[in-house]
């Protein structure tokens, strides 16, 4: 796992979903619209605007109430229950270990903005619109610049949610990502191994660890220099993530040229396959290190340790098993894993 992307907030123009059964207001609302600059999509009913929904992603739905096939009443709901549906997703796969969880907070904002256009002015129509779902309502025979008005503060509304959703994406990547080589980061690591810690121990599944560091870094730095000792960082840390396939699996950088392996519902073989395959992967790369006592290129120490989580233990005594054994490889002379478990 090498962390989460800066989320970016799209430059295009607004795209607006307009469901009408009268061609004439569709063409005028699409002329009216098009003069904002905002890209349209027309259909001719709650139906085809349900479909359209679903592969454009509009940023603002106008939607008619009186249509054939399924009237906006009906659409209204549907497109409210899609946000709903949504919503209940990600809080089943809510990662309750992340401070600022962003899969939430975005299915929170995802609801598209929904303007309903009617000849209905009645109070009745009115209260049903608002209980069906939308967002705003206005009136047939359009006023033009009352619509123009409602859609700039829909869609400035939208802006800011984006905005917002950007914000957090950003501080939960510098939160928790590691700035030189965009593995997690220390508190990250932390965070994701108690989380697991008590899942697994309710489970009873085993969790590995590996610890990692990097064999004679300091000399390589000293003769190498810094920015290419970062470099160095930056490739290890990419074979770490490459080799480290499952997606439950978590790499981060522990601190300095040392690295971590999270590895929930994996078997001391499996961790050990896991700490072969990153070996070989860093012979591969032919790093040279002529300040190395054990290799002409760079290579890595390796801890590893199993254990089944229990309510009884605590999360740093894997982390413990698992320097141990680094340490045992190290003065083993190297260039090896070893397994404590």
């Amino acid at each position: 796992m090498s962390g989460i992307s800066p989320f970016t907030v799209s430059k295009q123009p607004p795209l607006i979903l307009v469901a009408d059964d009268d061609k004439t207001i569709r063409v005028l609302l699409r002329k009216a619209m098009e003069q904002e600059g905002y890209r349209v999509v027309e259909v001719n009913d709650g139906k085809q605007c349900l479909d359209a929904y679903d592969t454009i992603k509009p940023d603002i739905v106008l939607l008619d109430a009186v249509m054939p096939v399924m009237d906006g009443f009906t659409c209204c709901k549907h497109l409210l229950q899609i946000a709903r549906n949504n919503l209940i997703s990600a809080l089943a796969t809510f990662d309750t270990d992340s401070n600022l969880n962003n899969t939430v907070i975005s299915k929170l904002w995802e609801r598209t903005p929904i303007l309903m256009i009617t000849c209905l002015d009645d109070e009745e129509s009115v209260n049903r619109a608002f209980e069906a779902g939308a967002t705003d309502y206005v009136t047939k025979p359009i006023h033009w610049p009352v619509l123009r008005q409602r859609l700039r503060r829909l869609l400035q509304q939208a802006q800011v949610y984006k905005q917002l959703e950007a914000a957090n994406e950003a501080l939960h990547h510098l939160a928790n990502v590691d700035g030189l080589t965009e593995l997690a980061n220390r508190r990250r690591f932390d965070d994701y191994l108690n989380t697991q810690w008590i899942n697994l121990a309710q489970e009873e599944f085993p969790l590995s660890m590996i610890l990692c560091d990097i064999d004679f870094f300091k000399f390589y730095n000293d003769k190498y220099g810094h920015p290419a000792g970062d470099v160095c960082l930056q490739k290890v840390g990419a074979v770490l993530s490459l080799k480290a396939q499952k997606h439950q699996d978590l790499v981060a950088r522990y601190g300095g040229e040392e690295f971590a392996v999270i590895m929930p519902y994996t078997s001391a073989s499996g961790a050990l396959h896991v700490a072969a395959a990153i070996q070989a992967g860093i012979k591969d790369l032919q790093i040279v290190h002529d300040g190395s006592a054990v290799s002409q290129h760079v290579t890595l120490s390796m801890g590893v340790a199993t254990v089944v989580p229990t309510w009884e233990s605590s999360p740093s005594e894997l982390i413990v098993l698992a320097d141990k054994a680094l340490y045992q490889a190290k003065a083993g002379g190297r260039d090896r894993f070893v397994l404590n478990s």
